[in-house]
């Protein structure tokens, strides 16, 4: 009787068992995926670019919420191609979000075949950023390659099974926020040749301003998308700035070198490139005949403000209004005369007093007071204490606002930062830009 109790309880495990290593081959059974492959996203923040997401194609529909933060590992390899020794860093990037999405990365209701995953940026994550700054060769920033690989930590159900063991590494394409609605071209006078970057507001029957970006000193070359993201000259594409000017063109020339080098040395109050900019300027607005030549600005940055006083200097009465920032024209070089014909423009000086490398003391402040005594009409100075984060996303280790470069006050402009008390009226810089023209 013992045995065949033993035998019976022996027969209902065995088959239990076998239930459930049935039931469970069931519910694990692995599902085939078609190719996958990966796209980056990259927009540009107050430091410059940054790849903000990766968008996976998993190779077959998933639900929506089949996903988290730790399904996937994303790691990724920096290289610059310039350099003798490309490789730059290598490591895995923090995964701050993930979603299953369409193709272009919209969160889904139902099933979607890609997944979404934000990852962690910042001014000091590196490992997010698509440029690099070649310190020690051309000292130009540069599109580089970063290459991913996208790992899967955790099985993914689905109804008609599992999916698991994905390694995604094909690269796929990829979008730059803002900077893919530029166009680029080339232009060369007097065979000197200037690239640049333009953007053209949406027609209608009205004429629009024009406003110019000079880039700074890291951001020459021969690929004008560097001017747009290095330092975050999208800005002027935004609906918010272009609100100000009710749609504006939008023009960034970039020098193959240097705004600063001049005819006979670097930063001697002259530039080789300063006609072959006056012509490509002219030329852009006679193809675009909708440019209100009454409403052309000009501004720019460092490199680009130096620059910018020079063709306030040299052609005084063309641009309705001027914005330099952290100029780099020595006021020594600046005669009198110089005053009398800049004075013409209005201008409205943006500067960080912690700024070391083009400091205040011998560039934008003396000739802002010389200005000032000569009987400026419309001159302002936005002179801060140092740059730091203005969007309450970064700080310092002691919980203060992170701070960036005493250079970089072109952070502040970027953000609509700089203000005024103009007729009674606290004004922003962008406000004070879009209303002025040479007819008023």
């Amino acid at each position: 009787m013992l045995k065949k109790i033993k035998k019976k309880a022996m027969l209902a495990t065995m088959a239990a068992t076998l239930t459930l290593s049935f039931n469970t081959n069931v519910f694990a059974k692995q599902i085939e995926t078609q190719p996958t492959s990966y796209h980056t996203v990259t927009e540009i923040e107050d430091w410059g670019a940054a790849i903000t997401k990766v968008i996976i194609n998993v190779g077959r529909p998933i639900p929506k919420d089949s996903v988290t933060t730790d399904t996937f590992k994303v790691h990724v390899v920096r290289s610059d191609k310039r350099l003798k020794t490309p490789f730059l860093e290598e490591g895995d990037r923090t995964v701050t979000k993930a979603y299953v999405s369409d193709k272009d990365g919209n969160p889904v209701v139902g099933m979607g075949k890609y997944v979404v995953l934000e990852m962690k940026i910042g001014p000091n994550v590196s490992l997010g950023s698509p440029l690099n700054y070649d310190f020690a060769g051309t000292r130009f920033n540069d599109w580089i390659d970063s290459k991913y690989t996208i790992t899967q930590q955790k099985d993914i159900e689905t109804s008609a099974g599992t999916v698991s063991g994905l390694v995604v590494d094909t690269f796929a394409g990829e979008t730059r926020e803002l900077v893919d609605d530029f166009t680029t071209g080339k232009a060369t006078y007097d065979n000197v040749s200037l690239t640049y970057a333009s953007l053209a507001p949406e027609k209608d029957k009205e004429r629009n301003p024009l406003v110019i970006w000079l880039h700074g000193g890291g951001e020459g070359g021969t690929d004008a998308t560097i001017p747009l993201a290095a330092n975050k000259a999208v800005t002027f594409a935004t609906d918010e700035v272009q609100s100000y000017f009710h749609g504006a063109y939008v023009l960034a020339p970039q020098a193959p070198t240097y705004w600063m080098d001049g005819l006979n040395g670097r930063a001697d109050g002259t530039s080789k490139y300063e006609q072959a900019l006056m012509a490509l300027i002219n030329d852009y607005v006679a193809k675009n005949p909708d440019v209100d030549p009454n409403r052309i600005y000009i501004g720019g940055a460092s490199n680009g403000g130096y620059m910018t006083m020079l063709m306030v200097r040299d052609y005084p009465g063309y641009f309705a209004a001027a914005y330099p920032v952290c100029e780099g024209l020595n006021d020594s070089l600046i005669s009198d005369a110089d005053i009398e014909k800049i004075k013409q423009t209005p201008i409205w000086f943006t500067a960080a007093k912690n700024d070391t490398t083009l400091p205040v003391a011998i560039n934008t402040v003396p000739t802002y007071n010389r200005l000032v005594q000569a009987g400026a009409a419309d001159i302002h100075l936005s002179l801060f204490d140092d740059v730091h984060d203005t969007t309450s996303l970064y700080q310092n280790a002691d919980g203060t606002p992170f701070q960036y470069n005493g250079h970089w006050s072109w952070i502040y402009v970027y953000n609509n930062k700089p203000t005024d008390t103009i007729n009674g009226k606290t004004t922003t810089i962008m406000e004070w830009l879009a209303v002025h023209s040479l007819t008023k």
